[in-house]
C-alpha cells in the first residue's frame, strides 16, 4: 500500500470518528438538557452544541466523502461498486437530515436564550422543534451505522 493510501486512510478514519462521535455526543448531551427543561441550562448546551457542529462536525462532513473516493480510487474499488453507491445514498440521507437539524438546533439555542434572559418557561414553538430535531436524528444516526457496516463489509451483491 502507498503511503498516500495509507495517509489518506488514517485521515478518512480521524474525520469518521469526529463525525460519528462528535454527532452522538453532542445530541446526547443536547437531549438530557432538553430533558431536564431548564432554560439556562439548555441555552448553554445548545450553544456549545452549535460551535461543535460548525467546529467538528461539518469540517469532517466535509472531509469524509472527499477522502472516501479517494481512498476507493486508489485502491481500485470501481465508483460505482454496490456497496459505494450504498454509502453515498446514506450518506445523502444522513446529511438531508443532519441539515435541517442545525437550524433547528440555531432556533432551539435561541428560543432556550430568550426563555432564560426573560425568566420565563419554554416556548411551545422551542417543544415543536426539539420534536423535528428529535424524529431527524434518527435516519441520520442509523445512516452512519449502515456507513460503517458497509465500509468494513463491502458487499459484492451483483
Amino acid at each position: 500500500m502507498s503511503e498516500l493510501y495509507l495517509a489518506l486512510k488514517v485521515v478518512h478514519i480521524l474525520s469518521a470518528t469526529i463525525l460519528f462521535g462528535t454527532g452522538l455526543g453532542t445530541a446526547l448531551h443536547f437531549w438530557l438538557a432538553h430533558r431536564s427543561g431548564n432554560a439556562v441550562a439548555i441555552a448553554a448546551v445548545a450553544r456549545n452544541v452549535v460551535r461543535a457542529d460548525f467546529a467538528l462536525t461539518t469540517p469532517a462532513g466535509i472531509v469524509q466523502p472527499l477522502s472516501g473516493v479517494a481512498l476507493a480510487h486508489l485502491a481500485g474499488w470501481p465508483l460505482l461498486s454496490f456497496w459505494l453507491v450504498a454509502t453515498y445514498a446514506l450518506y445523502l440521507l444522513a446529511f438531508a437530515c443532519w441539515a435541517p437539524v442545525v437550524v433547528l438546533q440555531i432556533r432551539a439555542r435561541d428560543l432556550a436564550a430568550e426563555a432564560a434572559r426573560r425568566g420565563e418557561r419554554l416556548p411551545a414553538a422551542y417543544r415543536r422543534i426539539m420534536r423535528w430535531w428529535f424524529w431527524l436524528g434518527w435516519p441520520a444516526f442509523l445512516a452512519l451505522v449502515a456507513i460503517f457496516a458497509l465500509m468494513v463489509v463491502k458487499p459484492d451483491l451483483r
